[in-house]
């Protein structure tokens, strides 16, 4: 059988056909991917587009190709309307790929214009946060959009989608009340990825606890405690309770450092160690250096030593070194200063040769306002006696006789 006549067999017709399509398909892929790794040698983003973009592209091209080549080479019929609707679906499956891979891309695109890894990154770790919000919800709309694509395909999932769209009203009223607390912490999520309370990579307190945020989803956030923990919390934690954002602005940071020390402490010497211990350490960063006495009751001096850092990692580190270096400096240089407790010992005979009780002699008891004096006698016997409302000269004594009043001078 000569070729003509083989190629007019109706399935090696197809299968020729649907060769050739993939073939086609395949070159017009590498010849795309070609020219793009051209202009990769000049053009980073280039190199990022065909990695990111290159299998679903291919996948879309291919699908494409068959679907063409069937329709074109099989007769009508049932084999090629049900071959042709899977390929339909198919098609809207890798389209819908292809379109999340084109919207990660440029998403990467613009987050490479912002590095988190310099020292001042607030305005970087901003876009970054509203960016991955950003592809989260794309990602979701292009999903959603592909799905309802596929269902309209089905000639019954239309007359169906009919009936929905009818009782609307009802159906939105029962989702909502069922989903409240998701659709809350969805849109929390968007609040704050736009509002700027909270970005990634902050340094934040929740729950007593000190952290970085490490993911921003829709819906909850991650954030990574000190000690390796993972502390997962849903979005409206950070819209309706109250938390330190120690990073909101800017991240330098002030630390204390509080010793509570002797009367005989020396802030001036403590002044110049301080001093001495910045000088020699690069977690300072030069801004704020102070040595004060803030309290001076219970027997105690309270130093309290204020310093400066880039970030509060390396506060952390600092607070530390600095207390080191000050216990250090008072056990060697300063010992008076260490704290103690003072105990008055009393002779057991002094306290029985004293007075037991009673009142002292009146000449030792002080003057007091209502009394010790003259003066003072005479304004405690105003607001102590009896106090005259009617003249004398005007006063009327009452009587009772009966059920009569009777008045006499």
């Amino acid at each position: 059988m000569d070729l003509p006549a083989l190629l007019a067999v109706p399935a090696v017709a197809v299968t020729v056909t649907l060769l050739a399509a993939v073939a086609a398909a395949l070159l017009v892929t590498a010849v795309v991917a070609l020219a793009v790794r051209v202009v990769a040698r000049r053009r980073e983003w280039a190199a990022q587009l065909v990695a990111r973009a290159r299998r679903p592209f291919r996948v879309l091209l291919v699908v494409l190709a068959v679907w063409i080549a069937l329709r074109a080479s099989m007769a009508p019929g049932e084999v090629r309307d049900g071959l042709g609707h899977l390929l339909h679906v198919i098609t809207i499956v890798a389209a819908a790929w292809f379109v999340c891979a084109l919207a990660i891309f440029f998403e990467d695109l613009g987050l490479s214009r912002y590095r988190v890894d310099v020292a001042d990154n607030r305005v970087a770790r901003r876009v970054r946060t509203q960016v991955l919000i950003i592809r989260r919800l794309t990602v979701v709309a292009i999903v959603v959009i592909a799905i309802g694509a596929i269902l309209l395909t089905f000639p019954g999932a239309r007359t169906a989608g009919a009936s929905v769209l009818a009782s609307a009203g009802l159906v939105s009223i029962v989702a909502g009340l069922a989903a409240q607390s998701t659709l809350a912490n969805v849109f929390a999520g968007m609040q704050l990825a736009f509002s700027d309370a909270i970005r990634v990579d902050d340094v934040v307190i929740v729950e007593t606890e000190w952290g970085r945020v490490e993911e921003i989803t829709l819906t909850y956030v991650v954030v990574h405690i000190w000690d390796d923990r993972r502390m997962v919390l849903p979005s409206t934690y950070f819209t309706t309770t109250p938390f330190q954002n120690w990073t909101r602005t800017k991240s330098e940071l002030l630390g204390a450092v509080e010793l509570d020390l002797d009367w005989r402490a020396t802030p001036g010497s403590m002044r110049e160690e301080l001093d001495r211990v910045l000088a020699t350490t690069d977690l300072w960063d030069g801004r704020v250096s102070v040595l004060q006495v803030t309290d001076a009751t219970g027997g105690f001096v309270r130093i309290r030593v204020l310093v400066s850092a880039v970030d509060a990692p390396t506060l952390f580190d600092l607070r530390c070194l600095v207390r080191e270096r000050l216990v250090a400096f008072l056990h060697e240089q300063s010992p008076q200063s260490l704290p103690r407790t003072r105990v008055q010992m009393v002779d057991p005979r002094e306290r029985a040769d004293g007075p037991r009780g009673g009142r002292r002699a009146a000449e030792d008891e002080p003057t007091g306002l209502f009394s010790g004096t003259a003066q003072g006698d005479s304004r405690a016997s105003q607001f102590t006696g009896p106090i005259s409302t009617v003249p004398d000269a005007e006063r009327i004594d009452l009587e009772v006789d009966g059920d009569r009043w009777r008045t006499h001078d």
